[in-house]
C-alpha cells in the first residue's frame, strides 16, 4: 500500500505543477509505502537485507533468523559491490558491542556506503547498547552508547528527506534477544512508515523467545479480548477495527451520546458495545461486572484511548474546564486500572497502552491542563509498568 494523502503529493511531482510548487517554496513530500491489515507471516517477503555487526555484539545471529524467517533475502556485503544487487530495503547494523568512542567510527563505515545503494522507504535499524547500562562498564562506554542516539536522530532527518526512509534504534540488552521479534517486524516492515528518529529499550522476561522457524501465527489475537475507550470514532474506532483484524474480540465504550455509532462499529468488526461514562464513580465496577458477566473474559489488550481538551489561556481557564479534562484523561484510568487489579481482570501477559501528547512532553500554550494530564500519566505509565513486569504485562503511553 502506498500513501498518498498528502495533497502536495501531485502537484510536487508534475511536469507543469512541479515547478511551481519548488518555486513557492512548498515542501515536497515523498510518498510512502505502507501497510494495511493483520499482520503477515511473511510479513518481509521480497525484502533486501544486509546486516552486520561490531565485535563483542550480541544481538546479530537472533536478528538474522528471525528477519529470514519473517521473508527477509539476506545480501552479503561482500556482494555490494556489484552493480548487479538489488537495492536494499533493511540495514540492520548490531551496535551492542560498541563499548569505546572510536568504534562509533563503525557506523559511518557501515551505513556510508549504503546509502546510494538504499531503496525508496527502506528501513535501518540500529541495535544498540543502553546508556545506563552501560555505564556500568566505563564513562567512556556510556558516552559511545548515548552517541549511538545523536547518530540515529541526525540520520533519521537525513534520510526522511531524500529517501522517505526511516532510521531507528533499539537497546538491546544482554539477555532479552527473546523479545526482539515484535520490534524487528515492526521497524523492519513499512509498517512504521511514520517511526523515525526513535530509540527504544528492550526489557528483560517481557517476551518468550520465538521459534525462528514460526515468527508469526495469523490471527494472533485469536481468543484474546481488547479493551478500548473512546471507541466511537476516530482513532478509537480505527484503533478497534485493527485490533479485531488481529483476530480479537472488541469490547468498545464510550459515552452514552455516541452510542449509534458505538453500536455500529461493534457490529461491523463483530465485537462488543459498553456504553458508558468513564468519569462515573460506577464506571470501574460496571467494566468489572460485563467481564464478570462473560466469563473466561480477563482483558489481554486495555487501550485507555478516551480523551478531551478543554483549550484556554490559564488565566481564563475554569475550575470546570481543567477538572473534565483531568477527570477523562487521567482519573477515569487510574480508577479502571485499580478495579481491574483489584478483581483481578487483567490476563497475565496483557497489554496495556495509554494515549499520552507531545503536549505532555513539550507543553503547549492554552493547554496547561491537557498537558499537566498527559504528563502525568507519562508517569503513571513509568511507574505501573514495574508492577505489571511481574505479571510478564507491559504499559505504555
Amino acid at each position: 500500500m502506498v500513501s498518498t494523502s498528502d495533497p502536495l503529493i501531485g502537484p510536487a511531482a508534475g511536469r507543469l505543477t512541479g515547478p511551481l510548487v519548488r518555486a513557492l517554496g512548498l515542501p515536497r513530500p515523498r510518498v510512502l509505502r505502507r501497510e494495511a491489515g493483520p499482520y503477515r507471516r511473511d510479513e518481509l517477503h521480497g525484502r533486501q537485507l544486509v546486516l552486520a555487526a561490531m565485535p563483542g555484539g550480541h544481538a546479530a545471529d537472533p536478528a538474522r533468523g528471525l528477519l529470514q524467517a519473517l521473508g527477509a533475502s539476506l545480501v552479503l556485503e561482500s556482494e555490494l559491490t556489484s552493480d548487479a544487487t538489488p537495492r536494499i530495503d533493511i540495514a540492520v547494523f548490531d551496535a551492542t558491542g560498541c563499548r569505546e568512542v572510536a568504534a562509533l567510527s563503525q557506523l559511518r563505515s557501515f551505513f556510508a556506503p549504503l546509502l546510494r545503494r538504499l531503496a525508496p522507504c527502506a528501513k535501518l535499524l540500529l541495535l544498540a547498547p543502553c546508556p545506563l547500562d552501560a555505564a556500568r562498564i566505563s564513562p567512556e562506554a556510556a558516552a559511545a552508547a548515548q552517541g549511538i542516539e545523536g547518530f540515529v536522530r541526525s540520520l533519521a532527518k537525513e534520510l526522511g528527506r531524500s529517501h522517505a526512509a526511516t532510521v531507528n534504534a533499539l537497546q538491546v540488552p544482554a539477555g532479552t534477544v527473546g523479545g526482539l521479534l515484535g520490534p524487528l517486524r515492526f521497524f523492519c516492515s513499512s509498517r512504521s512508515a511514520y517511526v523515525s528518529g526513535r530509540i527504544l529499550r528492550l526489557d528483560a522476561g517481557l517476551g518468550a523467545p520465538a521459534a525462528p522457524d514460526v515468527p508469526m501465527i495469523p490471527g494472533r489475537l485469536r481468543e484474546c479480548l481488547a479493551v478500548v475507550t473512546g471507541a466511537a470514532r476516530g482513532l478509537g474506532a480505527a484503533t478497534a477495527e485493527r485490533l479485531a483484524e488481529e483476530g480479537a474480540r472488541v469490547l468498545c465504550i464510550d459515552v452514552p451520546s455516541a452510542e449509534p455509532h458505538l453500536r455500529e462499529l461493534a457490529r461491523r468488526i463483530q465485537g462488543d458495545a459498553l456504553s458508558l461514562d468513564i468519569t462515573s464513580a460506577a464506571a470501574p465496577t460496571v467494566l468489572c461486572d460485563w467481564l464478570h458477566q462473560h466469563p473466561g473474559m480477563a482483558v489481554d489488550v486495555l487501550v485507555h484511548n478516551a480523551g478531551i481538551t478543554r483549550d484556554r489561556s490559564l488565566f481564563k481557564m475554569s475550575e470546570a474546564e481543567w477538572s473534565q479534562v483531568m477527570a477523562v484523561n487521567l482519573q477515569a484510568i487510574l480508577a479502571i486500572d485499580a478495579a481491574l487489579d483489584r478483581a483481578d481482570l487483567l490476563a497475565p501477559g496483557a497489554r496495556e497502552i495509554c494515549l499520552s501528547s507531545i503536549s505532555g512532553i513539550a507543553g503547549n500554550a492554552g493547554q496547561t491542563n491537557y498537558a499537566a494530564s498527559k504528563s502525568a500519566l507519562i508517569g503513571y505509565v513509568a511507574a505501573r509498568s514495574t508492577q505489571l513486569a511481574s505479571r510478564g504485562a507491559t504499559i505504555n503511553a
